[in-house]
């Protein structure tokens, strides 16, 4: 895990303190919304009860069918254009082959009635009116109750039989025939507020039987519906007794609005809302409660079938909140059973703004989480931030560090951070004061050769000469056996003191070479050309391009090169082996001389470190039984001198499939 990450998190431990400030402020509103609950049922129950007490009793589990004003203009002349704005009445059971429309006025109900029957069976008389395709209604109760049977032969008034003969109730309209069936439309005089209702679509099929369907009730209903008017004594009281800016529903035992009344301050539905307050988001996402639909409190609509609803209806008290149009504003609505003798027979819903006391309230809570929030994500950033400098500043002292030691071996004690004042600087100090410590050490082991050869030459000297002058005394043959041990001894001890020293004339001659312009092809013709003789059964190819490629450089330190490599590679390949020297030109431009040679592959560890000094993978136990001088392993390391020099480098790899090793210097040539 970074250290800007565990900054991070340690800064999240500050979001308690704005966690237990949102806790605190959770439980007060949720406190606030409950008194204004508790307060909105309150008033909806006591108006509930001045309802009971002042408005018509509601029927007892029965239907209520809310009729509409009468409209303008309604001539009863048996069209339809006249009812184009009155709602169908929606509790019919006879699917689209019956539409039926009502509209009430005092004293008085208005209908509209069309079906669809293209196989309408006539009676030949009223006497035998109900064994054919007709229409009944029967309105009222008790003495008031009369029943009609309807049923033209032909277009004109209504031709019907009403049973009684003579009651309150009286029928008129008029007939028409349709191309897919008839249409009707009626009058039926008399008080048709809250009285029961139905009416009855008969159908004679082909068999002679008479299939009956009601307009106003659900099938298999066997109860009547009753007509309420909009504009009755229900909404008349509903009007005397709703508050200011507030919505009155009166609901039937079946969710069905007998009657509304009130306005609430804020619309119910608005396109293009602006984007809300910073505050009130706040609050709509952390503290506000549950919200239903805002269509299912719709005004226009004529049931509501919401839980709250049925939940009043059951004989308790329920409330939810809602949105509106206003971002600024919720809407509070409360339903109370209505009863008569402890009956309940509908349920009354209350809806109210609650702008005036909560969401204000709210809106100076949600600033302040807001705060604490914004105070805390400022703290966070500021950790994030210096955590990204403490990182960054780590991370540039790590690859400065890892960047210290050079391909070639030398070393870069050049550190950043080394003047900061901090815990960084001191650690960068301590890296560049280890790292100069390692750099002298490294420096001593360049030069420990030509200091060793130079010491030890000498002494060696000595030994020599006395050795020489041991010959020539009489020794016992026990004796010359170690003189000549001694001898062999030197001699080899001589030939590594040779080969340092050449190591050391070679880097000064290196530093020292004067360069000039070239053709490197013959430079590499020539060297190849020489080693075929010493190749013995090897095979030696040479692969150069087709055209002269003029180089400016030391051609001594290239020809120095490639015996190096031709020595190395020689010493690997086995008698039958192969030998491939290639001059070519890279895509980059550069020059690329590769020496490549059948035998063991290297091994992947070794492949980096073989140019570097006193390193080699040769067998030093092999070489010494086999009576050769110890191999140190400097050749590679003025392959690779001579590469830098041309401002180059040298590399090493395995050939695929193990098939051998090759080794590469790519050169570029000296300054002028």
């Amino acid at each position: 895990m970074s250290l800007r990450v565990k900054l991070f998190l340690v800064a999240l431990v500050a979001l308690v303190l704005p966690w237990a400030g949102f806790q605190f402020v959770r439980q007060m509103e949720i406190l606030l919304r409950e008194g204004q609950e508790a307060a909105q049922l309150d008033a909806a129950e006591a108006l509930a009860r001045a309802l009971v007490a002042t408005a018509p009793e509601l029927p007892l589990a029965a239907r209520a069918i809310q009729v509409a004003p009468v409209p303008t203009g309604l001539l009863i002349d048996g069209s339809g254009d006249d009812w184009a704005s009155v709602p169908l009445i929606p509790e019919r059971a006879t699917g689209d082959r019956a539409r039926l429309k009502l509209a009430a006025s005092a004293g008085a109900l208005f209908g509209y009635i069309e079906v669809d029957d293209r196989s309408r069976s006539r009676a030949p008389g009223m006497q035998d009116l109900r064994q054919f395709d007709h229409l009944s209604i029967d309105v009222g109760e008790g003495s008031k109750h009369r029943h009609f049977d309807i049923g033209n032969a032909a277009p004109g008034a209504l031709q019907f039989i009403a049973d009684p003969p003579d009651a309150e109730f009286a029928l008129r309209g008029e007939w028409q025939e349709t191309t897919s069936g008839y249409r009707l439309e009626f009058v039926l005089s008399g008080e048709t507020d809250d009285i029961p209702i139905d009416m009855l679509v008969h159908d004679r099929n082909q068999a002679g039987q008479v299939q009956i369907q009601s307009l106003v009730r659900e099938r298999g209903d066997e109860l009547r519906s009753r007509l309420w008017r909009t504009d009755g004594a229900q909404a008349r009281a509903l009007e005397a007794l709703v508050p200011e800016h507030t919505r009155l529903r009166l609901l039937s035992s079946d969710g069905e609005v007998l009657a509304k009344a009130g306005r609430l301050p804020v619309a119910e539905r608005a396109s293009g809302r602006p984007p809300p307050e910073f505050g009130t988001w706040i609050y709509r996402l952390l503290l506000a409660p549950p919200l239903s639909k805002a269509e299912d409190f719709d005004w226009e609509l004529q049931r509501m079938d919401l839980p709250m609803v049925w939940q009043a209806l059951g004989g308790l008290r329920a409330s939810t909140w809602r949105p509106s149009a206003s971002e600024r504003t919720v809407i509070v609505a409360a339903a109370v059973p209505m009863a008569w003798q402890g009956d309940v027979r509908g349920a009354l819903v209350l809806e109210r703004s609650s702008e005036a006391m909560l969401v204000l309230a709210n809106r100076a809570v949600a600033k302040l989480i807001a705060a604490s929030l914004i105070a805390v994500l400022v703290a966070g950033v500021v950790l994030f931030g210096f955590a990204g400098v403490l990182s960054f500043r780590i991370q540039r002292l790590r690859n400065a560090t890892e960047r210290a030691l050079k391909p070639d071996g030398r070393l870069d004690v050049k550190l950043p951070h080394l003047t900061a004042s901090d815990e960084i600087g001191d650690l960068s100090r301590s890296f560049q004061k280890l790292l100069a410590e390692l750099g002298g050490y490294n420096d001593y082991l360049k030069t420990l050769a030509s200091k060793l050869s130079h010491e030890l030459n000498t002494p060696l000297a000595i030994v020599r000469s006395s050795l020489d002058n041991l010959e020539h005394e009489p020794l016992p043959e026990s004796a010359r056996i170690y003189a000549e041990r001694a001898r062999d001894g030197a001699d080899r001890l001589w030939a590594i003191l040779r080969t340092m020293a050449e190591a050391s004339r070679m880097e000064k001659a290196i530093s020292a070479a004067e360069p000039e312009p070239f053709e490197l092809g013959q430079v590499v013709r020539g060297c190849a050309e020489s080693y075929q003789a010493l190749a013995g059964t090897r095979k030696v190819h040479l692969m150069l391009p087709q055209e002269k490629l003029p180089f400016y450089g030391a051609p001594d330190l290239i020809a120095q090169a490639l015996d190096k490599l031709y020595d190395n590679a020689r010493g690997f390949t086995p008698e039958d082996g192969w030998i491939r020297i290639k001059l070519s030109i890279r895509p980059d431009e550069q020059i690329e001389i590769a020496v490549a040679n059948s035998g063991p592959p290297l091994p992947a560890r070794m492949q980096e470190k073989l140019f570097d000094s006193l390193v080699s993978v040769r067998d030093a136990g092999s070489l010494r039984a086999a009576g050769e001088v110890p191999h140190l392993g400097l050749g590679l390391y003025i392959v690779r001198l001579i590469s830098e020099a041309h401002h180059g480098f040298a590399e090493a790899s395995n050939l695929p499939q193990d098939a051998g090793v090759e080794f590469r210097i790519v050169l570029r040539g000296m300054n002028p």
